[in-house]
């Protein structure tokens, strides 16, 4: 088992099911141009409440897959890559709407931890090399 691995896996999962089930209605000084919650962040960018929904729905998803990779590691490295690309989405409505870096370091944040557990995880164990 890589640790580094499962820690990113971890924390990738944790800070998303955060940001959308602690934070949702909160403003925490990360959010996109003026917007105080969810909801105005996602107005912000130009995108509908339905759009809101669907990408929580999309993250929360990825994250439950990332945890439930403890039990079955054939998710982690499809979900890892999947919350990357969601969190490369991010960033760019961060740059679309002109925020400075602080603002999206969150995201820059989740996206990192997802690429190395995608990296990490990735690899065959070493028991697995040694029978091929």
């Amino acid at each position: 088992m890589n640790v580094i691995g499962k820690l990113a896996q971890t924390a990738a999962a944790l800070w998303i099911l955060n940001v959308w089930f602690n934070r949702f209605n909160k403003d925490t000084g990360y959010r996109g141009g003026d917007a105080t919650n969810m909801k105005e962040e996602f107005q912000e960018y130009g995108l509908s409440e339905n759009t809101m929904y669907a990408v929580g729905a999309v993250k929360v998803s990825l994250a439950g897959l990332l945890l439930a990779g403890h039990a079955a590691p054939k998710l982690v490295r499809p979900a890892s890559i999947g919350l990357a690309v969601a969190m490369l989405g991010a960033i760019g409505m961060h740059i679309k709407v002109g925020d400075p870096v602080k603002r999206y370091l969150p995201a820059l944040t989740v996206f990192s931890l997802s690429t190395v557990s995608a990296i990490l995880n990735g690899k065959p164990a070493q028991a697995e090399i040694a029978k091929s």
